[in-house]
């Protein structure tokens, strides 16, 4: 934990476009932070409910979920927030629900810091809160970006992915001078990375020669682990605990760590 404030640092998953490995990554790093014996709230902020899904979460039978959290009269936060198959990773589930939220949110007053307030209450019990936000720079993301320390990017090893970099910075930019002067980019993680393409090999040199340190060094192969993982409900790293993928998420969640100070 922050050792100055006792509370959990706050990292928005964030690409405004979609197929990247996002939700993977959140699961996947979550649970190897946990794993490293830190305590880990997953946060699903897409209305399509796939971070929730792929914790084996019956996402239509859900009575409670994070759009309760967001209006005026949200319920307790520990009647929302679920015990996942992994110690000490809790979960708040989503599911489409959730798309209504910026209507509900539209004429209210600080509308931005909705997820702040519903999160504020809980801070203190971990020692990251990692928000899997959808692919829109939208309101429910804007909402991440204002509450969250900072930002790790997943990007799909492709060419036009770096367009969309540019886009997800400017949207950062205008966060930190208007509602979160503290909100820093963390890192870059380049995802669906085939060493044995010279396309994702120099997709991989590009990104790192204009972010530089920003990069992790670790990279997130492709394999058809991450989806049969998925659909089994479970994280790669007690899926399949001896394989690459879990291997890399468990070197990721090292570098987030080390650079984070804890």
């Amino acid at each position: 934990m922050d050792v100055a404030t006792g509370q959990a640092q706050i990292v928005a998953l964030c690409n405004q476009k979609g197929g990247v490995g996002k939700t993977t990554s959140t699961i996947n790093l979550g649970a190897a932070l946990a794993e490293q014996g830190l305590r880990v709230l997953l946060v699903d902020l897409d209305p399509q409910g796939a971070l929730s899904a792929g914790l084996g979460v019956a996402v239509n039978e859900l009575e409670l979920t994070v759009y309760d959290l967001l209006g005026k009269s949200a319920p307790s936060i520990d009647d929302v927030l679920l015990r996942t198959g992994v110690e000490r990773m809790d979960l708040l589930p989503s599911n489409i629900d959730l798309s209504a939220t910026e209507i509900q949110l539209v004429n209210e007053v600080g509308r931005e810091q909705a997820l702040r307030r519903a999160l504020d209450p809980v801070r203190d019990r971990y020692d990251y809160i990692l928000i899997d936000c959808q692919p829109s720079l939208s309101l429910l993301t804007v909402n991440a970006l204002a509450c969250a320390d900072g930002v790790i990017i997943p990007m799909e090893c492709e060419f036009f992915s770096l367009r969309g970099l540019a886009l997800l910075n400017d949207t950062m930019e205008k966060v930190r001078d208007r509602l979160n002067p503290a909100l820093n980019l963390f890192g870059i993680v380049v995802t669906m990375y085939d060493r044995r393409l010279l396309h994702s090999r120099q997709v991989q040199a590009r990104v790192v020669e204009v972010f530089g340190d920003k990069v992790y060094d670790t990279m997130i192969s492709r394999t058809v682990r991450f989806p049969d993982a998925s659909i089994a409900g479970e994280p790669i790293t007690s899926w399949a605990p001896s394989s690459t993928g879990a291997d890399q998420y468990r070197a990721l969640a090292k570098e987030v760590i080390a650079r984070s100070g804890r």
